[in-house]
């Protein structure tokens, strides 16, 4: 769990020993790809700080899957409505590759933030940083084009190409799959 140690400790300032309190409210759980951490229709009692591997929040439209987000190691990842409001989950969470999971309780998740200021204050950092991902896709999609979110994916996470099927990253980019083979292409084509 030093991953996730490292996580915390890089947005609060806190001691060895109040990151071992806070990181003994885990356990760890292993996934097989294709297994899920979550499915829609459930409660969201959990959340989870991906240690290794790749998980994807997606919905089923009209029988067609539509990927929302897809997170690799170091990011937490839950169904943050379902989390916070105990409302009915809208979104799967499924493990694209075999993934390693720090996971936590609701119910422990809220004590900790009863009994540790530090945890509350990194909650409250995750909750704005859930929320500018939020605001950036969504500006993204209205601002940019297909190309300029390839060509920004491709900067900084060039990882995901390699791991993540490609559907599910056009999917997330809110384009066709041939259409990001074609991206990709005259992208390649224009650097060499």
């Amino acid at each position: 769990m030093q991953l996730l140690k490292k996580a915390i400790s890089d947005r609060v300032e806190t001691s060895d020993e109040l990151l071992d309190i806070i990181v003994s409210n885990f356990e760890i759980l292993d996934l097989k790809k294709g297994d899920f951490f979550l499915r829609s229709g459930a409660l969201c009692d959990k959340m989870a700080f991906i240690e290794s591997g790749y998980l994807r929040m997606f919905d089923i439209v009209d029988g067609k899957e539509i990927t929302l987000w897809i997170a690799g190691s170091g990011n937490f990842i839950t169904s943050l409505s379902s989390f916070v409001f105990q409302t009915t989950n809208f979104w799967n969470i499924q493990a694209v590759t075999d993934s390693r999971l720090s996971v936590i309780s609701r119910t422990d998740h809220l004590k900790l933030c009863k009994e540790q200021q530090k945890w509350l204050e990194f909650d409250n950092y995750l909750l704005a940083y859930s929320f500018s991902l939020l605001e950036k896709k969504m500006f993204s999609q209205l601002h940019t084009t297909a190309k300029e979110r390839l060509e920004n994916l491709l900067e900084q996470q060039p990882e995901l190409f390699l791991n993540v099927p490609h559907q599910y990253i056009a999917s997330m980019m809110g384009i066709a799959p041939e259409s990001l083979s074609r991206l990709r292409k005259n992208i390649t084509d224009s650097i060499s």
